[in-house]
């Protein structure tokens, strides 16, 4: 059975949970979305077990930094990642939408070479195990409206007015 080390972060807007492997994340959301933590750890590592540990609590205080208002605290957050190669291809490009900017999902689609593939990006951002980690949060329609986040909108419209990136509901489109 595999361990993996993990740690809870209050947060203005619930509870965070970081799940670290080899001193890595391996996953980072809400802590209720416990369905879907096992869901993804369960498809990635098969049996494993949660326990307290020091790497952890080292990316939970990034998280920690982030959410006090250091923008830039997740941006060198070292990850591991499962999923497909097309996956990880969008997840990772998520790290290069900047905190204050927002990208849609046919804009994150061209900047992969993949300009019609926008559908398949938006599915493979709802599989990310990463979030605000890699910013899938930063992703949002191509009228710039706020669309789907596992942590619900009301968070994922907190997140981008922490990061400056909504006023009131216009968001602003980062090609």
């Amino acid at each position: 059975m595999r361990e993996l080390e993990i740690e809870t972060i209050a947060t203005p807007i619930g509870d965070v949970v970081v799940v670290c492997d080899s001193g890595a994340a391996a996953y980072i959301d809400f802590a209720d979305n416990t369905v879907r933590r096992e869901r993804l750890l369960a498809q990635r590592y098969g049996a494993h077990a949660l326990v307290s540990g020091a790497a952890a609590r080292g990316l939970g205080a990034m998280v920690a930094r982030y959410f006090a208002g250091e923008l830039g605290a997740l941006d060198a957050m070292p990850v591991t990642l499962g999923g497909t190669e097309f996956q990880r291809r969008v997840w990772l490009a998520l790290r290069g939408i900047a905190a204050g900017s927002t990208s849609s999902y046919g804009a994150l689609a061209a900047r992969l070479g993949l300009p019609g593939a926008a559908r398949a990006v938006g599915l493979a951002n709802s599989l990310n195990p990463i979030s605000l980690a890699l910013p899938c949060h930063r992703v949002v329609g191509a009228d710039g409206s706020l669309t789907g986040y596992a942590g619900g909108l009301e968070r994922k419209r907190w997140l981008l007015r922490h990061e400056g990136a909504l006023a009131g509901e216009a968001v602003q489109l980062w090609s």
